[in-house]
């Protein structure tokens, strides 16, 4: 039965992919101006434009254009870019790990400290720290993260001089140099990010605790901190992962204002400059890379949800 539904999960993944493929390749069609024009200007001749556009394979119908695209991404080649000729692989293999570090910062930043609040909350539900608590995250998930990240830079760089505007990172960087560049990156990132999860954690937790279960273990005499660590965190894993899942890619969307804001040489930044470009092959490469890290994020509390009930576990 595990197996099975693990299966059944992962074979919804790969459909989900398919349909968004097919919808990231429709938009990026219908993006007003292509590479052709965008490379030879607006003083181009029609027929300078379409000899352009016949060399970069623009003339082709769609269908088929999707074809070969969803075929080179299944051989692990997304084509080449329109705007440099390079190949799109190359252009994203080093962009990605950067990318990669910069989530896995926020993630060691925000997910501790997420957790840490809504348990924190919940075990003091309805107290004067529970009001200060839920207050202060719901004024933090009210502010967008150009706001925090142009506070940020205003206060640390501007006005302290603490940390750099720009997120620079040298070949060889030391650790004071990676900490100075992904300081206010991280911050901004996580300081949303945080109190997303930190709501659904409290609601997680408080759900258990409103079990039958835990009454019996209070009358027990089981100290409130146990109770809460030993018997209702335990079975609000599931919950938690959806919760850390769906805050996490998040982190999908709001990177790309981020790395911008920062200079941040990271893929999101690397789709900004597609999106100027009319870069076809790279934006749609670029749009299903953070596809595919939305559903594996989803697939994986998924199978966390499935993994923590004894239900489904079949046992």
């Amino acid at each position: 039965m595990l197996v099975r539904l693990i299966l059944k999960r992962l074979g919804l993944a790969a459909l989900t992919l398919l349909l968004v493929s097919g919808i990231v390749f429709s938009i990026a069609s219908w993006l007003p101006g292509d590479a052709a024009q965008a490379a030879l200007g607006q003083s181009a001749t029609p027929e300078l434009l379409a000899a352009m556009r016949a060399q970069m394979g623009l003339d082709q119908p769609a269908l088929v254009r999707y074809i070969h695209w969803i075929a080179g991404l299944l051989t692990g080649d997304a084509g080449r870019s329109l705007a440099n000729d390079l190949p799109v692989s190359d252009l994203i293999a080093k962009r990605l790990p950067k990318s990669l570090l910069l989530a896995a910062f926020t993630t060691a930043v925000s997910v501790p400290l997420a957790l840490g609040i809504g348990i924190l909350a919940a075990m003091y539900r309805g107290s004067r720290l529970d009001r200060a608590l839920s207050i202060a995250t719901v004024a933090m998930v009210a502010v967008p993260e150009f706001l925090v990240a142009t506070l940020a830079v205003l206060v640390f760089s501007v006005q302290l001089h603490w940390l750099p505007a720009l997120s620079y990172i040298p070949d060889d960087p030391s650790l004071r140099q990676l900490a100075r560049a992904y300081a206010m990156p991280v911050l901004t990132l996580s300081f949303v990010v945080s109190a997303q999860m930190a709501r659904m954690t409290r609601a997680a937790v408080i759900d258990q605790l409103d079990r039958p279960y835990v009454e019996m273990a209070a009358l027990k005499g089981i100290r409130p901190a146990r109770i809460v660590l030993t018997h209702a965190l335990p079975n609000a894993v599931g919950p938690i992962a959806n919760a850390v899942a769906l805050s996490l890619s998040y982190l999908l969307g709001g990177a790309i204002i981020v790395e911008t804001i920062f200079n941040y040489p990271g893929i999101a930044s690397l789709m900004v400059d597609a999106v100027s470009n009319r870069d076809m092959p790279l934006l749609q490469a670029c749009a299903m890379i953070f596809a595919a890290a939305y559903l594996a994020l989803v697939l994986i509390a998924d199978i966390c949800a499935i993994l923590s009930n004894p239900r489904l576990r079949g046992t």
